[in-house]
């Protein structure tokens, strides 16, 4: 059992948390401040600065906690490398973003000085780039690409999508749109639009 304090802790961090978030959506990051902040989640100064150096601190920490939450999605995860490419941890990452719409909206916007949303890409591109180094391991086969290249490259292309999706109503569900990034990852973009490699955008001439 934990002590009741660490429960104390959890409960302050998570106001002080859905506090930014909610100030933030409402007035942007810079308009707002420590004292808006504390007002907000009912806390005191003292309480806040027990916990974090300023609000771009307290920005951060949201990206911590959201690695945090998905912690617990690990076994599925270590589960969905060792069988391959199933975009099960991808679903996972879509169906918490849906869960916690508001935090994401304000972490994929870069709000504050955009720390956060590079926090935010580093975590997920050093978890991709293990996954395919650990899979090509395990197959034995050589990158055709350096690796971190393309962990980079996913990244990019996962957060821009699910920038897309937290920020519109795009009528995909959580495991439509894994389904789609699964089968572009795996197939390729000219595989996607239904073209031919030579007839792709950027295709070398092959004619003699």
């Amino acid at each position: 059992m934990k002590p009741a304090g660490d429960r104390r802790v959890r409960r302050t961090r998570a106001a002080l948390r859905q506090a930014l978030v909610e100030l933030v959506l409402e007035k942007g990051f810079h308009s707002i401040t420590v004292e808006e902040i504390t007002e907000h989640a009912d806390i005191g100064r003292a309480t806040f600065y027990a916990h974090y150096r300023d609000k771009e601190d307290l920005l951060v920490g949201i990206v911590r906690d959201l690695a945090d939450d998905r912690e617990r999605l690990l076994p599925a995860v270590r589960q969905a490398h060792a069988e391959g490419f199933t975009g099960l941890p991808v679903k996972y990452i879509f169906e918490h973003a849906e869960q916690e719409k508001a935090v994401y909206q304000v972490v994929l916007r870069g709000e504050g000085d955009g720390r956060a949303l590079r926090e935010f890409t580093d975590l997920i591109c050093s978890h991709a780039e293990a996954a395919f180094r650990a899979r090509t391991e395990q197959l034995g086969v050589t990158p055709r690409i350096p690796l971190d290249v393309v962990a980079r490259a996913w990244t990019g292309e996962l957060i821009g999508l699910l920038t897309w999706w937290v920020e519109n109503d795009t009528g995909y569900s959580a495991a439509e749109i894994t389904a789609n990034l699964r089968d572009l990852s795996v197939y390729g973009r000219v595989w996607a639009t239904g073209l031919a490699p030579s007839d792709a955008p950027g295709a070398l001439d092959l004619t003699p």
